[in-house]
């Protein structure tokens, strides 16, 4: 990576000193660490609001949700709006979530609260894309800033697994409403920094009405996203009892939804690019199969052991902290050189070895072969997360990174969606090495789509051929 000489004096001694990400890295963890640690809460809940246990399983489908439709119209607004502006809101929303999470006296207020979670931390991300991405332009850099998009990934990798023994810990000690109040002190830290070490956007200049800004960020379609992504996810979350009505209203909504895009000038999500932009499409298609095999071992593999041999909870997340490990470990050096294609080889080539070591997966397996396997899925967590990140930075023009990077993260949730609908699929009416070893197959499955959907892009030849011409 080299830096223009006017980079250093436009930007002090470095464009991205350590004040200028930590509170982007910071707010980054938000939403991973969010998505975790709710799932040593849901008993605890249940048990307090006098609900059964399968209800309090909306509270994670409601952050899921929002995050998925949250994280583009975030980085949209960010766009139009100014990134800072988008980073400080939402933050503002993540405390009152946290707020209203600690004082609610029932489920549905809960609900709430994690909706408003999912939405404030969704915001940090895409944000961040597009602060870093007009930073690099203004420092003249020749190339993505490798290190500091792989602190990013980081804070979103590292962040869930450790979510759940710190959510562990923090409702043993403290009760399961600590889970939503630990987001005040943290919302108020990075907001503190943000205001502080975070330049100000520029300028709105004339200010506009609601109705010229609804056309500019396309309300008509960010709606009609919504509403055709919340039916779909109403119904993988159905099965194994499909709930077809869903499936058709997410059907009608997103026919609606396609012809509405195709037919204005300024579209939320610009198909006629994805249509023209094969490399793209690619890497959020690739992003999503890979996503799937991963939280497919953080959720069904997890949840296998804990049945199956019987580890605890908080034993089963520390068997996992090894791969969370190996993959920050991964994404560093992969990050600073820009690659692209090596890596998103290597990540699915590792996740068909480990899902084929899932296979033969039995209750009988020494502990030290189930390490090795997750291991190996920390190869993918890591390769997978810097390469398609960065082919996301070289193949999105840099006014769009702020919705192209959140629309990365919604197929990752899709994946995530996917992946916890198989798993009640094939664990729906007890777990056993059977519905492990159906799962192994699916990941299999997942994985060679993924190399194949990777070796068979020449684009990304291209791509790796810019970074090495700019070394």
């Amino acid at each position: 990576m080299r830096l223009m000489t006017s980079s250093r004096t436009r930007h002090g001694n470095a464009p991205f000193s350590w004040r200028y990400v930590t509170p982007l890295y910071m707010g980054s963890t938000l939403n991973p660490i969010n998505s975790s640690m709710i799932a040593t809460a849901l008993v605890p809940i249940a048990l307090s609001l006098h609900v059964p246990v399968a209800q309090t399983t909306w509270l994670v489908a409601s952050l899921y949700l929002a995050s998925a439709i949250a994280q583009p119209t975030a980085g949209k607004l960010a766009e139009e709006v100014g990134p800072r502006r988008i980073f400080v809101a939402g933050i503002l929303i993540i405390f009152a979530a946290g707020v209203l999470g600690g004082i609610a006296r029932s489920l549905s207020w809960l609900v709430i609260s994690r909706v408003l979670i999912g939405i404030g931390t969704s915001t940090a991300y895409p944000s961040a894309m597009l602060l870093i991405r007009r930073r690099a332009l203004s420092a003249q850099m020749t190339e993505p800033p490798g290190s500091i998009l792989g602190g990013l990934q980081i804070a979103g990798l590292v962040t869930p697994l450790v979510g759940l023994p710190i959510g562990g810990v923090l409702v043993d000690a403290w009760g399961w409403r600590t889970i939503f109040l630990v987001n005040l002190p943290v919302a108020l830290l990075a907001l503190v920094m943000a205001l502080m070490w975070i330049p100000r956007d520029v300028s709105l200049g004339e200010r506009r009405g609601f109705r010229a800004m609804a056309v500019r960020i396309d309300l008509v379609g960010i709606m009609g996203f919504a509403g055709t992504l919340a039916a779909l996810l109403v119904f993988l979350f159905s099965l194994p009892h499909p709930a077809w009505l869903a499936l058709l209203i997410a059907l009608v909504m997103g026919t609606g939804f396609a012809w509405w895009e195709l037919r204005i000038e300024r579209p939320f999500l610009d198909l006629r690019l994805l249509a023209a932009n094969g490399a793209l499409t690619r890497t959020y298609a690739r992003f999503g199969l890979l996503t799937f095999c991963v939280y497919t071992v953080l959720y069904g593999v997890t949840e296998w052991i804990g049945a199956a041999r019987g580890l605890s909870s908080l034993a089963t997340g520390l068997l996992l902290l090894p791969m969370s490990g190996l993959s920050a470990i991964v994404l560093g050096p992969v990050s600073r050189r820009n690659l692209v294609r090596a890596p998103l080889i290597a990540a699915a080539a590792a996740s068909i070895v480990a899902s084929v070591g899932v296979v033969l997966l039995t209750t009988g397996t020494s502990l030290g072969w189930l390490v090795c396997i997750t291991l190996l899925f920390g190869v993918t967590m890591g390769a997978m997360s810097s390469g398609n990140q960065t082919a996301l930075y070289k193949l999105v023009a840099p006014d769009s990174i702020g919705t192209a990077s959140g629309l990365l993260r919604t197929f990752g949730y899709l994946g995530s969606i996917a992946s916890s609908a198989t798993i009640g699929i094939v664990f729906h009416r007890r777990v056993a090495d059977s519905g492990l070893h159906h799962l192994a197959v699916v990941m299999v499955l997942a994985s060679f789509a993924a190399l194949i959907l990777t070796v068979a892009d020449g684009r990304l030849r291209g791509v790796d051929s810019t970074s090495r011409a700019a070394c």
